[in-house]
């Protein structure tokens, strides 16, 4: 008996019976096969599955040897009255279902999985479109009726957003980690320890920080940030979402991003972009050597991933400019000391 992952969840239904969103608590990835036989025993089948309370509590008496935080996950749930599901993946696949997907975007808050390294292909057309209010998920198409009757109760619907995703800190707050704004974080970001995300700071989901790391300015999706850099304000990574390019952007160790800069390469470790330039992959950059003489021209790409690079603008010819990095970032510690 094998399994990927397996969670254990309640969440959301519409009044279809549609699942909006899923909680887990504890989930698991690379289940040990003990475990794994010991939920076998429980629920045969793989996949997507109603969970009973009954189901729950036998559950928690069949693993509370293996594992002692899941079978305490377990005992609370055989007492809820909200719906709860069961997910048994016995294989890393794209995810099938709306309990599924919110599976791999908690092994991702919960630093089980890093970005990258399971699979979400296909999510945005699992994922339901849902308004997340004061009084939780709502499906689109019911929101005017809730939001009349709080009207007639004296009370309001309050609409945070209409997402796919929600914030990641209404499922989890990984240990060691500041978010000024957690709007701005959504399930499904890995921010390793000693991040601080500050009030402008963006992480999408299948993003991240290995951490510490200082971020103000946007993370997108796929990105993934080293440990020891720093992302000024207003300074953005290129994602691959909307772009329909294959580059998986990257930035290394130690590395800054200034104010309102932005990448569309993957960085190395060491590396410096000037405040308020943007690199793009066919960005012509002008190689210098120490002594700042002209040694070729090439394109951005073709420095991708390299390490110790100074990106900068001439501020008299306008061109883009890349030297040897001689600085390397430091944090500031007292601000990192989590």
């Amino acid at each position: 008996m094998t399994l990927y992952a397996l969670g254990f969840g309640v969440g959301t239904h519409n009044s279809q019976g549609q699942w909006l969103e899923v909680f887990y608590p504890t989930p698991r990835v690379k289940v040990s096969e003990t475990l794994a036989k010991a939920v076998h025993r429980v629920l045969p089948e793989l996949g997507t599955q109603t969970l009973s309370q009954t189901q729950a509590a036998e559950l928690a008496k069949a693993v509370a040897q293996e594992d002692a935080s899941l079978a305490e996950s377990l005992s609370q749930l055989s007492q809820s009255e909200r719906p709860l599901v069961a997910v048994l993946l016995g294989a890393d696949t794209a995810p099938s279902s709306v309990p599924e997907a919110y599976l791999k975007l908690h092994l991702l808050s919960h630093r089980l999985v890093k970005p990258h390294q399971t699979k979400l292909d296909g999510i945005f057309g699992v994922l339901p479109n849902v308004a997340w209010t004061n009084q939780g998920a709502v499906d689109l198409a019911e929101l005017p009726s809730r939001q009349l009757a709080a009207r007639c109760n004296g009370e309001t619907l309050e609409v945070a957003c209409v997402d796919k995703f929600p914030k990641m800190t209404n499922y989890v707050v990984p240990e060691g980690v500041r978010i000024a704004h957690t709007a701005r974080v959504r399930l499904g970001a890995y921010l390793g320890a000693g991040t601080t995300i500050m009030h402008e700071g963006f992480v999408n989901f299948n993003a991240g920080t290995e951490g510490p790391g200082m971020i103000e300015g946007r993370i997108s999706a796929g990105v993934f940030v080293g440990k020891g850099s720093d992302l000024g304000g207003g300074c953005s990574t290129m994602g691959t979402l909307s772009g329909g390019g294959n580059i998986v952007i990257s930035v290394g160790d130690n590395c800054l991003l200034g104010a309102n800069a932005g990448i569309g390469i993957p960085l190395g470790d060491r590396c410096t972009v000037e405040s308020g330039l943007y690199i793009t992959a066919g960005t012509k950059v002008h190689l210098l050597d120490d002594q700042g003489n002209l040694v070729r021209d090439v394109k951005a790409r073709d420095l991708a991933g390299q390490t110790d690079l100074l990106f900068r603008r001439n501020s008299l010819s306008g061109a883009v400019e890349c030297k040897a990095n001689k600085t390397a970032v430091a944090l500031n510690e007292a601000l990192h000391a989590n």
